[in-house]
């Protein structure tokens, strides 16, 4: 009796598992190449920094105590600091509101690394250029830590939220495509451009030693994963056929409008956070309107980076990817494509990995 007992228990475990699981099939073209050599230098340094700054998730303070009822992020540092709504709002509420809203962020860079995972993993076996399989096998190794990190610290603060649908449907059409190519712009380009900005963002925010130290470390691995993308793909598409490279510039164009257009709506698990923090969600929706129309809200804290702007879009203006016909159709949908490459230089600086010390004033 024991026996079928552990037998059952062990099926309701599996099926209740396989229900957060989702798969699909995904057609790729594997590569192999004998010819180990490579005509891209830049492919062999960003290899050689991969091995040189590869860390230990296990070596960080992981003992460190934190306390989910206490902010996480400044007050100060987030949008709502100043506005009526949240003054009104108790300590208590403002203090889980904080600590909820910072979870649910960080569970999209939990999610959104497992993403990651599977499309560096997919290059590596579709890519030619056997030096960019090593590059891209470094990547996914760095993506596995990634999700081990960010996993082992939601379950510290033990606050979960689901994937934000447009974030799932950007990888999801990055991983089905059948070109090496569009995978590297929808994940080289695209989603790592959306997490260093995001990751930048979260290193000034937060004085909390761990995620302070989980932070810096994985800024320096996605600093090299954006300029994988710039170094490998930008030569190949500036020696393509122009419909060849129309059919890459309309793929990413398709690709920014998923994050653009997802973004219109609110995410259901952000009504959670409002949940959890018993605020009201027509409150806190009047609460955004009255900030508004008092000069409070703004899409960014200053000094912070815009990865769309300062970030995504200059990734693929350098990379030849926005062409006559895509860029008007970027100003049409009211996003301006940005020419200026120094924000995305400075944190991607191939030079040396203390630009990002150097930048935020930090110790390792």
């Amino acid at each position: 009796m024991a026996e079928t007992a552990d037998v059952e228990s062990i099926r309701d475990t599996d099926e209740r598992k396989q229900n957060l699981v989702d798969s699909y099939k995904a057609v790729m073209e594997v590569s192999w190449n004998f010819d180990y050599e490579t005509s891209i230098d830049k492919v062999n340094d960003l290899y050689k920094r991969a091995k040189t700054n590869q860390w230990n998730a296990d070596d960080l303070d992981w003992d460190v105590a934190i306390d989910p009822s206490n902010p996480i992020m400044r007050r100060e540092n987030t949008q709502y600091y100043d506005m009526p709504f949240f003054k009104r709002l108790s300590a208590q509420q403002q203090e889980t509101f904080i600590a909820h809203s910072t979870a649910q962020m960080l569970s999209q860079f939990l999610h959104g690394e497992q993403g990651a995972l599977l499309t560096a993993s997919t290059i590596t076996h579709g890519v030619e250029d056997v030096r960019a399989k090593y590059y891209a096998a470094s990547q996914t190794m760095d993506e596995a830590r990634h999700v081990e990190v960010y996993d082992r610290y939601v379950n510290k603060i033990a606050m979960h939220y689901p994937m934000v649908g447009w974030l799932k449907d950007l990888i999801d059409v990055t991983l089905k495509t059948e070109n090496v190519h569009k995978i590297m712009i929808g994940m080289n380009m695209i989603v790592e451009g959306l997490a260093l900005g995001a990751f930048n963002n979260m290193y000034q925010q937060t004085d909390e030693p761990l995620l302070k130290s989980i932070t810096f470390n994985v800024m320096r691995d996605e600093s090299r994963h954006v300029s994988f993308g710039h170094v490998f793909l930008g030569p190949r598409v500036a020696a393509m056929h122009q419909d060849d490279r129309e059919d890459l510039a309309q793929f990413a164009f398709d690709a920014v409008g998923i994050l653009v257009n997802g973004q219109k709506d609110v995410d259901p698990g952000f009504m959670k956070v409002l949940e959890v923090s018993n605020i009201n969600p027509q409150d806190f929706m009047a609460g955004m309107k009255e900030a508004a129309e008092q000069g409070l809200v703004q899409d960014l804290p200053p000094g912070q980076v815009h990865s769309l702007k300062d970030l995504m879009i200059p990734a693929l203006v350098r990379a030849g990817l926005i062409t006559t016909r895509t860029k008007e159709l970027f100003e049409q949908a009211g996003v301006p494509v940005n020419e200026d490459l120094t924000v995305l230089e400075a944190m991607e600086d191939a030079k040396s990995d203390q630009s990002i010390l150097n930048q935020q004033g930090a110790s390792y």
